[in-house]
């Protein structure tokens, strides 16, 4: 989080702005991740309603603080597309969680 808050605090970013959309799709993909882990308390626990839908409300409502943030900084905006990015990103990360605890052999030990 604090990266990205790092980030978009720049008035130019060095990114380019026409493709910034990978980028906040790959960032919040690996916010989401963290925020996963850090609600199931580590690797190698399996992932369940409860904790993948927390994870994803937490990395969404994250990145769209981080728009309304973009708004106070000269230069930015905050972008409804980018926050798209930012969910698709969080979701995906996520279902990488999920879909790693169904097929990571020391997770099914760990149940």
């Amino acid at each position: 989080m604090g990266a990205i808050f790092f980030v978009s605090s720049l008035s130019d970013p060095p990114v380019p702005a026409s493709t910034d959309k990978p980028l906040h799709w790959l960032a919040y993909l690996g916010l989401a991740v963290l925020v996963v882990r850090a609600l199931a308390g580590g690797l190698p626990r399996r992932i369940g309603v409860g904790i993948s839908v927390a994870a994803i409300l937490i990395t969404v409502a994250y990145g769209a603080t981080d728009e309304v943030h973009q708004v106070f900084v000269p230069g930015r905006t905050g972008d409804v597309y980018d926050l798209m990015a930012d969910a698709a990103g969080a979701l995906a990360g996520t279902i990488a969680c999920i879909l790693w605890g169904i097929i990571s052999p020391s997770s099914r030990d760990a149940l």
